[in-house]
């Protein structure tokens, strides 16, 4: 029971907020929704997605059902992901956490249990078996999408009681896993005889040691350590690494140094300063979620203050380390998700979309309009054309193919329009989601008129697209 604390508290959070927001998110969203420009076009991904290229789709949400396989749904929906432009999949956890079968894998026991061991109450986890798993993953690479493990390092759940010398109790801190992979002991958790305790222990769980040199070979020191079973046999392309705060930075180093790929780390911080200074310590081998940009949008969009996006944001620092996101499976308090969206979708940063909001709440014709503005016009450096509390407008100055964007939010109940700077002289623009019919001739020196519609965005580029 105790094991399962930590994340339903966090799913009870989630549904309170969900039900707070219901009714501004029908307001705001659904009722001004400019209706989505026909796009035609469809992607052949790279393979390589980054920020400025690459949409990363969280293919999970909090309580995904357990009455069958999760992994055979998100295979189901692969090629039509891979068609509206996302070129990455962050999985949950997928090894047998200590609730087995109704696990969310943030309790974990056996990191090499991918579904095949009758131990924890079940053999298969919440979310399926090893078998679909394996069928997912090569389906997403054949279709040039890679793949995301979570990684939950900092605590482990499930032991039985032992004598521990360091507490001179009995502690929940002998793991022996039926995979016979990662035995675990009280010498490995904190308290032990290195240091009583590192950056961050959560709810209770034994807190995992990374300098005990048993911990540091099966996460990414030794041939058979996680990091090269989860790359090399799992064929994962990246991490997700989760409660970062909880241990050092040079954890995170040491594991992508070990085998590569893509790595996220979940450190929950409003502070863009704190955020940066955790990829620094990552030696740059990590980009951060920006929970700056996500507590600045809330304060926008929600708060009738569109000044609030002139706030300090990791993508405002660095753009190639920053993963913005409007919502995921712990927190869902920004009301006005289509606005969010068409911000994460036009400025620096690798977007992230979550599935609920996706696949369930918001109209999927009209996110994927803003997935293909991001995929094929949204590239370059930033400048702010227009900041007041009812008006925002940025500018994106292009860069290779892209050609650059120009953002207008409205926050009025009624339609705006301002004359603004492009980069582009004596060219035809329009706008790209349909908000507006309007086709304006840009003037020599780069003056143009644009509009934008009530409580909404309006996004403008050069014609031919």
């Amino acid at each position: 029971m105790k094991r399962q604390f930590y994340r339903l508290g966090r799913a009870s959070i989630f549904l309170a907020l969900l039900l707070t927001f219901s009714q501004c998110k029908k307001s705001a969203v659904t009722e001004n929704a400019p209706a989505a420009a026909k796009i035609s076009k469809t992607f052949v991904n790279d393979a390589t997605p980054g920020p400025g290229g690459g949409v990363l789709m969280q293919a999970f949400y909090w309580n995904t059902p357990n009455t069958s396989s999760w992994w055979q749904n998100v295979n189901s929906k692969i090629a039509a992901w891979d068609a509206a432009g996302i070129s990455a999949i962050w999985l949950p956890p997928a090894t047998k956490g200590q609730s087995g079968g109704s696990s969310m894998g943030y309790d974990p026991y056996d990191y090499f249990d991918f579904g095949t061991y009758n131990q924890m109450g079940s053999t298969t986890t919440r979310f399926g078996n090893l078998a679909d798993l394996n069928t997912l993953i090569s389906n997403a690479h054949t279709h040039n999408i890679q793949v995301y493990a979570d990684m939950v390092l900092n605590h482990c759940s499930g032991g039985t009681l032992e004598a521990n010398p360091y507490t001179g109790t009995n502690t929940y801190t002998k793991f022996t896993p039926l995979s016979g992979q990662f035995n675990r002991s009280y010498s490995d958790f904190h308290p032990n005889n290195i240091h009583a305790s590192d950056e961050g222990s959560f709810g209770g769980f034994p807190d995992l040691c990374h300098a005990q040199a048993n911990v540091s070979n099966w996460i990414y020191n030794a041939s058979y350590s996680m990091s090269r079973y989860y790359k090399n046999t799992m064929h994962y392309d990246g991490w997700r690494f989760d409660y970062v705060k909880g241990f050092g930075a040079w954890v995170v180093q040491n594991y992508v140094n070990s085998v590569g790929g893509f790595a996220v780390g979940e450190d929950w911080d409003g502070n863009a300063a704190n955020l940066q200074s955790w990829v620094n310590a990552t030696g740059g081998t990590s980009s951060a979620f920006d929970f700056a940009c996500f507590y600045a949008m809330h304060s926008a969009f929600d708060s009738n203050d569109l000044t609030h996006l002139n706030d300090d944001m990791l993508w405002k620092r660095n753009g190639a380390k920053s993963v913005t996101f409007v919502s995921n499976h712990d927190t869902d308090i920004i009301g006005n998700k289509y606005s969010a969206y068409a911000y994460i979708m036009t400025h620096e940063g690798y977007p992230c979309v979550f599935y609920s909001d996706y696949e369930q709440w918001l109209d999927k014709g009209r996110m994927n309009n803003l997935i293909w503005i991001h995929r094929t016009l949204a590239g370059g450096t930033t400048t702010n054309l227009y900041s007041a509390s009812d008006q925002y407008i940025d500018r994106r100055n292009g860069y290779g193919a892209a050609p650059g964007v120009i953002v207008y939010f409205n926050g009025t109940g009624y339609w705006q329009q301002q004359w603004v700077t492009s980069n582009w002289a004596n060219r035809q623009i329009k706008e790209y989601t349909g908000a507006s019919g309007w086709v304006q001739t840009v003037a020599a020196d780069g003056r143009v008129l644009i509009q934008a519609p009530p409580n909404s965005y309006s996004i403008w580029s050069v014609t031919g697209y």
